[in-house]
This record gives structure tokens, sequence and C-alpha cells, in this order.
């Protein structure tokens, strides 16, 4: 079964609370003030003939990874065409509360492979007592690879790889544990990217993925990827901007 890629880029921006901020705090001004202003421009940009993103969402992290460095969620855009990679100018100059709470972040741009789709189990409901979006939803658990290459990595073989060997492997798993969606995302920009992609798996409890942690065996994934640099991040509530 060939995967194909979804035509639009995903733009990815990793969000690390500034010191001295809390998690909450930082999770409440980025759902209260930075996510409409991002919903507004998105509009307004579509109503002015320009890229807007077609989808906005938000996940968020609850552990850290085995390192110590702690994300605590992404926000995803997807566009018409990518980003050129930044390096940590976003909320350099803060523009908002959200950003005077969050460390600068950078632009990751992607492309994206919906494996198992699985959007049945995602309801996205608009709220009818304030604003329809932002939203939230949860009742799942999700984890989030975020895969670095080895130094000197073949991007196309590695790529390739990834896409013939190790998604019909972790199809394969996911399936036999009971999950319910498997996305993967390679760097449209390798060299400048934080990482050569994601996979995000989502299951309807902790219990299923540990089903499928049992599961999985070697495929060849090793000889591209820096293990000891990957960071592996949970959640299990994601906020929605644009659905």
């Amino acid at each position: 079964m060939t995967v194909e890629p979804n035509e639009r880029a995903k733009m990815i921006f990793l969000i690390k609370r500034r010191e001295g901020a809390s998690r909450d705090e930082l999770i409440m001004q980025w759902y209260k003030n930075h996510m409409p202003a991002v919903i507004a421009a998105q509009d307004r940009a579509t109503e002015q003939g320009r890229d807007g993103a077609s989808r906005y969402i938000a996940q968020l992290f609850n552990t850290s990874n085995r390192s110590g460095m702690v994300w605590d969620g992404m926000a995803q855009l997807w566009f018409a065409e990518p980003q050129r990679p930044t390096t940590n100018d976003h909320g350099r100059e803060p523009t908002d509360t959200f950003q005077q709470k969050a460390e600068p972040y950078f632009s990751w741009a992607t492309r994206e492979y919906m494996v198992i789709d699985g959007s049945e189990h995602l309801s996205v409901e608009a709220l009818t007592l304030n604003d329809p979006f932002p939203s939230t939803r949860s009742g799942f658990f999700r984890v989030n690879y975020l895969v670095p290459a080895q130094e000197g990595t073949d991007f196309e073989a590695f790529y390739k790889h990834w896409l013939d060997i190790h998604v019909p492997n972790i199809r394969s798993w996911m399936n036999e544990a009971g999950g319910f969606r498997y996305v993967v995302s390679h760097s449209i920009y390798p060299d400048l990217a934080p990482y050569a992609g994601m996979a995000e798996l989502y299951f309807h409890s902790e219990q299923d993925w540990h089903k499928c942690q049992s599961l999985m065996k070697a495929d060849g994934m090793e000889r591209f990827v820096d293990g000891a640099g990957m960071d592996i991040m949970y959640g299990d509530t994601e906020m929605v901007g644009v659905p």
C-alpha cells in the first residue's frame, strides 16, 4: 500500500516555555491570546487571496523526554507552500502574552503522510457559548517521535526506507494493538531542520500503546536514526484553531 503525501505543506512550530513561566500559564495564554490572533490572521490572509492556513492544530505534551529537555507543545499549520526555515525568530520581539511566556520559536517545514486516518475518533466540536474556535479535544493517548538523522545520512535512502519498510511495520503493529491514527511527517529541508521527521501515533489508551511497543522489532531504521538524540513526547489533549 503506497502512502501519498499531502499536497499542502505542514509547518510545525515547537514550543517551550521561558524560564520562570509555568506550563499551565503558557497553555492558558496560548489558548486565550495567541490562538485567536493566529486564527484571525489566517482568515485575513485567505480573504486577501494570500496563503492562509487551511488547518491549525496545537498539540500539548505532558512529559519530558529522557534527556530532560521539555517541549511543552507544538503548533501545526497547513499551507499551500512551505515556509523557508527560520531560526528562533518568532516571538523574539513578543506581540502577545503567549510570546512573553514562550521561548522564541522557529518554523519547520514538513511533508505529511497520512498512514492511518482515524479522524472519526478525533471529534472536532465548535463551541456554542463562546466563539466557535479555538476549541479542544481529548480522549486519546498520543505519542510523538521527533526523529533526528545520523550525521552524513542519505536522506533519500532514509525516507524511502521509512515509507517502504518502517511505515508498513508500524501500521501492522498499531492495527494489532488497537491504534487508530498514524501520521508521518518528513522535513522538506532536512539539512536545516531540527529533526529529519516526526511520527504521530494515536491510541485509545496508554495500555494500547504499551501493547504496540511490545510488538515492535528492529527493521533497519536504526541505520539512519540518531537514537540518542530522538525526543519522544506524550500527550492527551489538543487545541483546535482551524479544523
